[in-house]
């Protein structure tokens, strides 16, 4: 069946995230192995994704860390500077898709309040036809019931979907549901896709 919407993440495939990054800068790349080893910030993003209140569970973190409370707070206080900056060519793409008629969506693990964040700061982000935030969903991908919750609400049959995502395992279970899916490793790669799809023309996916 053609792709008639196209559904991308976030993370990494429109906004570059990467805490790694931001905590080597601030407190050297020993040190940051050290925290992400001791401490389990991923996992509490995670909760923070699933619906929990952002500032709650960073603070329930740092408490619970007395050595780290002053590197763990940084993950609420400069999130901003974890998830940036924008991949301009994939913006550029979304705009695209949409200025020709395609419908876009969002599907993201992105916590209630980091989102509102994320948009204060990234205006596209408003710009999809429909979002999907699992912070709002309560559930979170590769959860087989978010990717059931999309196909609820969207309207389009799952296999005239075309899913962009940066990770594997979110991208499998799309695909055991019917999705087309890419393996977002650049944008230009989901460039030639779109283009390969019929959906953008060359000259607009540059």
């Amino acid at each position: 069946m053609l792709v008639s919407a196209v559904i991308f993440d976030i993370g990494n495939v429109l906004i570059e995230w990467n805490p790694e990054r931001f905590y080597d800068a601030e407190i050297g790349r020993a040190r940051r192995e050290r925290l992400f080893a001791e401490v389990d910030l991923h996992g509490m993003n995670d909760r923070v994704d699933r619906g929990e209140t952002f500032r709650d569970m960073v603070m329930e973190t740092a408490a619970a860390y007395p050595d780290w409370t002053a590197e763990i707070i940084l993950w609420h206080d400069r999130w901003i500077e974890m998830a940036r900056p924008a991949i301009d060519h994939s913006v550029r793409l979304l705009r695209a898709l949409r200025a020709g008629g395609v419908p876009v969506f969002a599907l993201s693990n992105f916590g209630i309040q980091s989102f509102e964040l994320g948009e204060s700061h990234y205006p596209f982000l408003a710009e999809f036809d429909r979002r999907y935030i699992s912070g709002h969903m309560k559930m979170a991908k590769p959860d087989p019931e978010i990717y059931a919750a999309v196909e609820a609400d969207c309207g389009v049959p799952p296999e005239a979907l075309l899913f962009a995502d940066d990770r594997t395992d979110n991208i499998r279970v799309a695909a055991s549901r019917g999705w087309q899916t890419h393996l977002f490793e650049g944008p230009e790669g989901l460039a030639k896709r779109l283009v390969a799809e019929g959906l953008l023309s060359e000259d607009k996916a540059i």
